[in-house]
């Protein structure tokens, strides 16, 4: 499942004011005066970067270990073609999509997949309310169970041996069930999560940097390694109810075919990450904890991390997610945290849309001082970025952060056409005419020429 977590673009923390951070539903949107919504038209997947080796044993950890840590002792997917339908009130960007999705999952994964209406398709999209996802299970943004087809089955099915995905043999029926008053771009990512894992992989790993099955969330949409996993997933060389040992001698062969330039490259073979860690992060990010206690769990996993011995994306996620909780606490403390964040994500080799992230947070602080020139510095480089991995929230805000830079160094007329491109993308990413407005003001906000904070 994809895990509430707290958003990083949604907020830019104490430079701003606090305004209100939910989105409402979509037949909330109406009459609009700003420009047409933006969407991604074309995938731009980086293909995977790391060795064959390594992606061999993300394979096995991602096909069988379940989130919660239980092992699964056989494999399984679909056997033949799959079908995929919509149910429910899905919101109008859906559909499209959708689409765009199982094209790219025929293509890049060659998976035999297809959408229709007939009720007996092996899966269900049902688009319902987040307070419907979040009665079924509280912790969870979307998510996907075996063999029922709506969210009314689940409250009876879910301790029953149906719904239980050790006891699965192959894959036939899934549900999932994917929040419909949200933003596009959240259910889109939700799309991606979930029917990935529908498809495939039951795990998520805080050790891979280049893939949606985190539970970080940096990821937007399926990247090339997931294509990858996927595509492996279906190669003819394994079938479902194989052992992980029977897995593990003809993968090799698999990713060499499909990945031959992983067979050249030296091994990064990153250590496990430990449940301490994963729970400290999840209580410090998730929701139903108070102030205190997310600081408390998040200076947790960054003593955890610094333990560990790690100089990877999870040390650098560390020091983010303890800027991000102490930026109303303390600002100073919450800017070295993100400069930290910075050099460990500029140090490791596998970062792709972090680098965006943490560029958010420290031009924040710039324009704030008045440092326009740095400002443009720090988002100018990640806006390609951004596009590149298809996130529209943190590309707006970039582009509205670039636009005040822009202004602070006296480039009026190029910050004005920045910041009305930007509201394309901010639309995609936040919905809400009222949330894009929002945006525009938190970030306008922050320089010294309008005030200030």
């Amino acid at each position: 499942m994809r895990l509430l977590v707290l958003s990083f673009v949604a907020l830019l923390g104490a430079c701003t004011s606090g305004m209100q951070s939910e989105a409402p539903t979509r037949a909330a949107i109406a009459d609009t005066t700003l420009p047409p919504m933006k969407v991604f038209a074309t995938p731009q997947p980086v293909r995977p970067q790391r060795s064959n080796r390594d992606m061999s044993r993300d394979f096995l950890d991602l096909a069988f270990r379940m989130e919660s840590g239980r092992q699964l002792d056989r494999f399984t997917r679909f056997e033949g073609p799959i079908t995929v339908r919509v149910t429910g009130r899905p919101p109008a960007t859906l559909r499209a999509d959708l689409t765009r999705l199982l094209h790219r999952l025929r293509t890049e994964a060659g998976i035999n997949i297809s959408e229709t209406s007939n009720p007996g398709a092996n899966i269900t999209i049902e688009a319902v309310s987040r307070a419907k996802i979040r009665q079924a299970l509280p912790q969870a943004a979307c998510f996907v169970v075996p063999n029922i087809s709506s969210i009314s089955q689940y409250r009876n099915a879910r301790r029953t041996s149906a719904t239980n995905w050790s006891l699965l043999k192959t894959r036939q029926k899934m549900a999932v069930f994917v929040p419909n008053d949200v933003s596009p771009q959240e259910v889109r990512d939700c799309l991606h999560e979930e029917l990935a894992q529908a498809l495939g992989p039951l795990n998520d790993l805080y050790r891979l940097p280049d893939s949606i099955f985190n539970d970080d969330n940096i990821h937007a949409v399926l990247t090339g390694f997931d294509m990858l996993m996927l595509r492996a997933y279906y190669d003819p060389a394994l079938q479902s109810g194989m052992t992980r040992n029977e897995v593990a001698k003809r993968l090799p062969a698999i990713l060499a075919r499909h990945n031959p330039g992983g067979e050249g490259r030296g091994s990064y073979r990153l250590s496990p990450t430990p449940a301490s860690w994963v729970d400290a992060i999840q209580t410090a990010l998730g929701p139903g904890t108070s102030g205190p206690n997310r600081r408390a769990a998040a200076s947790r996993a960054l003593l955890i991390a610094k333990n560990e011995g790690w100089h990877d994306h999870r040390l650098a996620f560390s020091h983010y997610a303890n800027g991000r909780l102490m930026q109303s606490y303390d600002s100073d403390q919450a800017h070295t945290h993100f400069l930290l964040a910075d050099r460990y994500y500029r140090q490791f080799p596998f970062s792709g849309p972090h680098h965006g992230f943490v560029a958010t947070q420290l031009a924040a602080y710039a324009i704030s001082a008045g440092r326009g020139t740095e400002a443009l510095a720090l988002v100018t480089p990640r806006i390609d970025e951004a596009a590149q991995f298809e996130n529209a929230a943190l590309l707006s805000t970039l582009m509205l952060l670039r636009a005040e830079a822009l202004q602070l160094v006296n480039r009026s007329e190029e910050a004005r056409s920045v910041r009305v491109d930007s509201l394309g993308w901010a639309r995609y990413g936040f919905g809400a005419d009222w949330a894009v407005r929002a945006k525009m003001r938190e970030v306008a906000a922050l320089s010294p020429l309008k005030g200030g904070y």
